[in-house]
């Protein structure tokens, strides 16, 4: 039986574009839910269907009962990933972790149930909610229950989950097109980190350093240094 969710955030996308798994198999279309444990209400239904799959399982797939390592879908996103043992993401913190996966498309759409086209709306760290599914499989000696994902609808924007800079902070401040290189620093401090990295060049590159006024600035202008690099 399928279920919707509270308001989850998603994280690791690809609702508009199947993902291969690393390890190999089918692409899929997927997303990964983070679930406050505080919406009790969509935590206590998702383990009442993960407990209905594997009944069911036990009579379709596991020949008769439920296999006493049965593989759950859900993780404490305070504890460790169970494939690699590292921690999971700050993101994950005080939340349950599931992923949900389908091989056609889901549904995607808004707050007004109209159709969502632009991949760049629903992206990871934005929220969500997501109509899911439970199932058992039984794969080549690997037991447990699965999540299929059907449909997501996008509730509100939020932070990104990734590692991507904005323009302003690509470009603005102190990346500002024209602005000298180092002119956050004060003079003194640019004139010592010449010093100590023209120590670490060969002698061969290396000339004597000296300090001249810049007849424009009025500030001191580095001559010398390192080649190339005046």
């Amino acid at each position: 039986m399928a279920i919707t969710t509270g308001k989850v955030r998603a994280s690791y996308v690809s609702v508009f574009q199947p993902r291969t798994p690393q390890n190999g198999g089918e692409a899929k279309y997927s997303v990964t839910l983070l679930i406050p444990k505080t919406d009790l209400a969509t935590i206590n239904t998702i383990y009442a269907e993960i407990e209905r799959a594997k009944q069911e399982g036990a009579q379709k797939v596991f020949g008769g009962h439920v296999p006493p390592v049965c593989k759950a879908p859900i993780y404490d996103g305070n504890r460790t990933r169970p494939a690699s043992g590292e921690p999971f993401g700050e993101e994950c913190k005080g939340h349950l972790v599931i992923t949900a996966s389908a091989k056609m498309q889901p549904a995607i759409v808004d707050l007004n149930l109209e159709d969502i086209i632009n991949p760049a709306e629903v992206y990871s760290g934005c929220y969500i909610r997501a109509n899911i599914n439970f199932f058992a499989y039984n794969k080549n000696g690997n037991k447990g229950i699965g999540c299929g994902l059907n449909a997501i609808q996008k509730i509100a924007d939020g932070e990104p989950l990734t590692a991507r800079v904005s323009a302003e902070e690509a470009f603005g401040g102190n990346n500002t097109y024209g602005t000298p290189a180092g002119a956050s620093f004060p003079m003194a401090y640019q004139q010592q980190m010449s010093v100590a990295y023209q120590q670490q060049m060969p002698v061969a590159y290396q000339q004597p350093l000296t300090s001249q006024i810049d007849p424009i600035t009025g500030r001191p202008m580095l001559t010398g240094g390192v080649m190339g690099l005046q």
